[in-house]
């Protein structure tokens, strides 16, 4: 599914109304008419109300004026609180307004806090529709619509927001401030960022998107491209398996990884490479952990670093990327550690590596300061997989500050840093040196655990080695990843879930998305 920003979604409307012909006034009633319908046919149990409209005095408000009419049309007890003053209100929101008024609509204008917080008391509304702010947010809430908005959270009252929740950016999902928890979202034409992206997602509810008469012909382009990655996103993504092919046909991934008390990553990391349906994948490991991954790993090949040492160092680099030679990529970092030498390594192997490359977990942290040891080129740029601690630390910002500002934050460093960038948690975010973004949709809560990560890089590493693009490689890996602990989930709930349990599930989801792009 693309997301289009709300930039983009004012250039369709302008093109619409000037371009082909279409009046504001049409869109607007369109657009407040559908919402309508989708109400009434939400709530019919709750006849006859009452009803809370609350509306600004831009074009959201407009729609919201247009659903007043309806539903008390249709017998609804509807009351609508507009926060503004009425001869500030223009254009076609005016016109609705005046209709509204026509008819006898309920409607009192607030322009003081007082005000607001009186007519909350006074009415025990069964539904708020909520018409404030729209997509066209551009600063944080304040006085009387903050209020609002707060009014609205604490009210038992069910919540539809029009469009977007207010308070919600909808080009990029950050809160202004304070933002309306809706539990239905009527979204007008199309999807936009805000509406998927965190922290904005969390306050959508049910996403609804409605048409409201805009032709998908003649539409203005644009550069920028959002997709929530779904299955019908990622059925594209899948590399070629041919019948007649062999573990050479698909891929040798290598890994770096490990150190005393951290072989579980490494062990992790390379088994999750050929779960992804690479053919072959190699382990290369500091020497004094050898023996112990031989134990730990059957279908995995290793390769003992040179000299007896439990961490990788920089005599190691050499040999490392001599043997990159052979693979189509590699994963560097799962379990490292953060001893000095080892920092040192990473730094270098990421400069000189000969092939697609992974770099997570303590491999990150090598890179705090130093991002220009990145390669420079685009062709096949690496891919960095930061949870927020580790962005915070890329970054030097707070993980509160990335939390609240995750995509604008996410796209930005791929772009000025030539990197495909991996920001996970909840609707993991991926974007690429050319600004695309993608937003995963699987996953749930039970991969907030010790290895997750490691699964997860091996997945993508193993992707690469198929012959998948960074971009594609990251977006795909991603999903299988929460698909398949969204399988485990559906069996065993959340809570419990090993990252080991993942290494069975993935060929098992990626089997099942298979079935569904071959419909």
């Amino acid at each position: 599914m693309k997301l289009i920003t709300a930039e983009q979604m004012q250039a369709i409307d302008l093109n619409a109304i000037e371009s082909l012909g279409i009046p504001g006034a049409v869109l607007m009633e369109n657009a407040g008419r559908a919402a309508a319908e989708e109400i009434l046919n939400d709530i019919h149990e709750l006849f006859p109300g009452p009803i809370l409209v609350l509306a600004g005095r831009g074009n959201n408000g407009g729609d919201g004026y247009v659903i007043a009419r309806i539903l008390a049309d249709r017998g609804w007890q509807v009351r609508t609180l507009v926060l503004a003053d009425e001869n500030r209100i223009a254009g076609d929101a005016a016109l609705m307004l005046q209709i509204l008024k026509q008819l006898d609509g309920e409607v009192r204008f607030i322009d003081n806090e007082a005000s607001l917080s009186k007519e909350f008391s006074a009415v025990e509304p069964l539904l708020i529709v909520d018409a404030l702010l729209g997509t066209g947010l551009s600063s944080a809430t304040a006085g009387l619509y903050r209020l609002a908005i707060d009014l609205i959270n604490q009210s038992p009252a069910q919540v539809v927001a029009v469009d977007i929740p207010s308070g919600v950016n909808g080009s990029d999902g950050r809160v202004m401030g304070a933002a309306v928890e809706a539990d239905l979202t009527l979204c007008f034409d199309s999807t936009k960022v805000g509406h998927g992206s965190r922290p904005g997602a969390d306050y959508v509810g049910e996403l609804r998107v409605l048409e409201i008469g805009i032709p998908r012909k003649a539409r203005p382009q644009d550069d920028f491209c959002c997709n929530l990655i779904d299955e019908s996103v990622v059925c594209g993504l899948l590399p070629q398996r041919p019948i007649n092919g062999h573990k050479g046909s698909f891929g040798h991934l290598g890994v770096v990884a490990g150190s005393t008390g951290m072989t579980g990553a490494a062990a992790l990391c390379s088994e999750a490479g050929l779960r992804s349906g690479a053919g072959l994948v190699t382990l290369a490991c500091p020497a004094d952990l050898h023996a112990i991954l031989e134990v730990k790993l059957t279908e995995v090949m290793t390769q003992p670093l040179m000299g007896q040492q439990n961490h990788l160092i920089s005599d190691n680099c050499d040999e490392i990327v001599a043997l990159s030679r052979k693979f189509q990529s590699l994963v560097l970092g799962p379990g490292l550690g953060q001893n000095p030498q080892t920092f040192d390594a990473v730094r270098s192997l990421v400069a000189r590596c000969h092939c697609p490359l992974v770099v997570d977990a303590d491999a990150l942290n090598a890179l705090v300061g130093v991002l220009d040891v990145l390669p420079a080129s685009a062709a096949m740029p690496p891919i960095l997989t930061p949870h927020p601690g580790e962005f915070s630390r890329l970054t030097g910002l707070t993980v509160s500050t990335i939390e609240a500002d995750r995509f604008r934050l996410t796209r930005q460093f791929a772009i000025d840093n030539r990197v495909v960038l991996l920001l996970k948690g909840a609707r993991t975010l991926i974007a690429d040196p050319d600004g695309r973004v993608r937003i995963n949709t699987s996953g749930n809560a039970g991969l907030a655990t010790g290895g997750s990560g490691d699964v997860l890089s091996g997945l993508i590493g193993g992707l690469l080695a198929q012959g998948l693009s960074p971009f594609d490689a990251a977006s795909l890996g991603s999903w299988l990843h929460g698909a398949s602990a969204d399988l485990l989930a559906d069996e065993n709930g959340c809570a419990g879930l090993l990252a080991g349990d993942l290494l069975k599930t993935i060929p098992v989801a990626r089997h099942q998305l298979e079935g569904v792009c071959s419909c």
